[in-house]
């Protein structure tokens, strides 16, 4: 337990001295002939030469809502996407659901990410990795009726587009179609959640 401190003690005096105790004694805040300690002392925020200009924090970032670049960063990445997905494809001659899966995500992240919160990318989005999933097939197809025959895969795909589709026609079956919606899905989630 504590013992109660008698009232009306006598305070002991503070020993203010330079030469011992507490150095800042005695110096009265904001006069700029005697030192406080604090090099930023007596300046008023938002005072010309305060580092960081007074403020504590920088203000955020503008959001960002630019459907031209979104659009564009979709379009590459739907190229590069179809072209990766078609190669795959075409080395394996198999349908693989991930890289369709995979083909939605990079368009819309690519879009959500550069494009920002517009509410027309993620549609945008997903209209786009369609038409990616349904090239990498064709591509995918390109090259692996270029091993059978003495054509190359651009004159396939460029010069023969029309029977390149009717193989593909031919080949496709309903999980190719799951696959092409599957990927639209994953665009249009992937460009909402980027764009946060």
């Amino acid at each position: 337990m504590s013992q109660p401190v008698p009232p009306n003690q006598p305070q002991q005096p503070y020993d203010a001295h330079p030469g011992g105790g507490n150095p800042f004694a005695g110096q009265q805040p904001g006069r700029p002939d005697v030192p406080t300690g604090n090099p930023f002392a007596g300046q008023q925020p938002g005072q010309p030469g305060v580092p960081f200009g007074g403020a504590p924090f920088a203000p955020p970032a503008p959001a960002r809502n630019n459907i031209g670049l979104g659009l564009a960063a979709a379009v590459v990445a739907t190229l590069v996407a179809a072209g990766i997905y078609g190669g795959i494809l075409g080395a394996t001659k198999h349908e693989i659901s991930y890289a369709a899966v995979g083909v939605g995500a990079i368009v819309g992240f690519a879009a959500g990410k550069v494009g920002g919160r517009n509410p027309a990318l993620p549609a945008i989005s997903a209209v786009l990795a369609l038409i990616g999933v349904y090239f990498g097939q064709l591509l995918g197809e390109a090259i692996f009726i270029s091993k059978q025959l003495p054509l190359s895969v651009s004159e396939i795909f460029f010069d023969h587009f029309s029977d390149l589709n009717k193989v593909w026609k031919e080949d496709a079956d309903a999980l190719t179609f799951v696959f092409i919606v599957i990927a639209g899905v994953v665009a249009f989630s992937a460009a909402r959640k980027a764009s946060d």
